[in-house]
């Protein structure tokens, strides 16, 4: 029986690292986290993975609930799946963690329905295939976020819907939240 000898040592270790890396690489995708929130229970959870790692309860959405058809002023919390685009500290809510709404299909009904012009459209096309912020003072409003309540009262935060159709937390809980997500992180509104 012969003996198969390899020019360089440690071939098939490396083979089967690479291997083993490739084979992660969806894993690790699966591992994503992402935020969902539950209008109706008041919770936000931070899932990875398809496992709650983390849940914040007592969230205030808009004074006047959630819409699938969001338009400046209403006072209510889109629904559907956004990602963060921005975070910043600098805000009278302690923290702000903005969304990319409205999203292209919220703008596409809205053209549809003669809500936006075709030039604003473009605009949030542009945005949301450059991942960037779309315009925020369309027709269908902006600047829809998750933020603390700054110097709010809080009994109140817990008590009422009081938002103009962000998603609050605390201070406390906002702080937390900001350890788990980044510019991209997905988030669900439902």
């Amino acid at each position: 029986m012969e003996i198969i000898k390899y020019r360089q040592p440690g071939w098939f270790i490396a083979a089967v690292v690479q291997l083993l890396w490739l084979l992660a690489v969806p894993v690790l995708a699966d591992e994503e986290i992402r935020v969902l929130v539950d209008t109706d229970s008041r919770s936000l959870s931070v899932l990875q993975g398809g496992r709650v790692v983390d849940r914040f309860e007592d969230i205030a959405i808009g004074r006047y609930g959630t819409t699938w058809f969001k338009r400046m002023g209403d006072n209510m919390t889109p629904l559907g799946r956004f990602s963060i685009r921005r975070i910043t500290t600098d805000t009278r809510y302690h923290r702000f963690m903005g969304l990319d709404y409205p999203d292209l299909e919220a703008a596409s009904r809205a053209l549809e329905e003669g809500a936006i012009s075709d030039d604003q459209w473009r605009a949030i096309r542009r945005a949301s295939r450059a991942g960037e912020t779309p315009p925020q003072t369309t027709a269908l409003g902006g600047y829809i976020g998750i933020h603390g309540i700054g110097a709010g009262d809080p009994q109140l935060h817990e008590q009422f819907n009081w938002t103009n159709g962000c998603v609050a937390l605390s201070n406390a809980q906002i702080d937390r939240l900001n350890r788990w997500v980044r510019i991209g992180t997905p988030v669900e509104i439902r």
